[in-house]
């Protein structure tokens, strides 16, 4: 099951990228997506074993895990202990795109999180409550989970509280260019 939090654009069959989370209740293969390139993080759960068509695989055991792959290979996925959730960008082959999961230490204090008028960065709270502080200095507090989308701006990341202090707290980014 797939619960879509955004498309861009909103509206018609194709779109140039969209966010989603998903349920993996059993193993079994991925929808087709040809037009576009995945990147899927694990949010939840014990794990899942890709094997793509082209014969490579890639795990994803802990939170946070990242797997980037082209949606037109066929993609076999296996769970690795019981359900999981998942975090999925989709962004058309046609568009640039740069993504990452970074990981926010409790030494670190706070990342930096920019886009130009030409691109969308979207934030995604993993596992800790965070804040996000433009250069104006308005803040958005984020639960995990949280998807905040920038555009022409810049601010500061910084981690609220953590689950254990010395626990790096794990955050998606990604900055689409339009």
């Amino acid at each position: 099951m797939t619960h879509e939090a955004i498309r861009v654009p909103a509206d018609g069959e194709a779109f140039a990228w969209r966010v989603s989370v998903a349920h993996i209740d059993a193993s079994g293969p991925f929808s087709d997506f040809a037009a576009y390139n995945r990147k899927m993080v694990l949010l939840k759960g014990e794990g899942v074993e890709l094997a793509f068509a082209d014969g490579r695989q890639r795990s994803l055991r802990r939170v946070g895990d990242l797997a980037e792959f082209d949606g037109a290979l066929a993609t076999h996925c296996t769970l690795l202990g019981g359900p999981c959730i998942d975090l999925n960008l989709m962004v058309a082959k046609s568009q640039a795109v740069a993504v990452g999961v970074r990981w926010l230490s409790a030494t670190q204090g706070s990342l930096n999180a920019s886009a130009s008028p030409a691109e969308s960065t979207l934030i995604f709270s993993i596992d800790d409550a965070l804040l996000l502080t433009d250069g104006g200095g308005e803040s958005l507090h984020l639960e995990p989970w949280d998807l905040a989308i920038m555009s022409n701006a810049s601010g500061q990341v910084t981690r609220l509280q953590s689950r254990a202090s010395s626990n790096a707290s794990a955050v998606f980014f990604a900055t689409i260019s339009h």
